[in-house]
């Protein structure tokens, strides 16, 4: 999983990290370049508390808080504001505010809120 963010804050399972790119490498999770301790277990929710440039994921929820550039998973659902680019999963619904660019899901549904 990769995020990148202005310095949003960003909770995943329960623990909050602040940086301007976040990512989740294995069962780990890197903030701007220094690997946080601890270890992730089973599956990730993740949540932008703010503004995302973009969000990409293999699976999971992804929930941005406020607006987004782009987010893209291949398996989960996806809540968000409105979104300036594409938001695209393989599996999953996609439910944001007004999207600028395109939205597709192979299996799910699209909300508009």
């Amino acid at each position: 999983m990769q995020i990148k963010t202005s310095g949003s804050s960003i909770t995943i399972d329960g623990k909050t990290f602040t940086g301007r790119s976040v990512s989740i490498v294995g069962n780990k999770v890197v903030v701007d370049g220094v690997e946080q301790p601890g270890e992730l277990v089973g599956p990730v929710s993740v949540t932008v508390n703010g503004n995302a440039e973009s969000v990409e994921s293999g699976s999971g929820l992804i929930e941005v808080a406020g607006s987004a550039g782009r987010v893209k998973t291949m398996s989960g659902d996806v809540w968000c504001g409105d979104v300036t680019g594409d938001v695209g999963t393989m599996s999953g619904d996609v439910t944001c505010g007004a999207i600028r660019g395109s939205v597709k899901t192979m299996s799910g549904d699209i909300r508009h809120r």
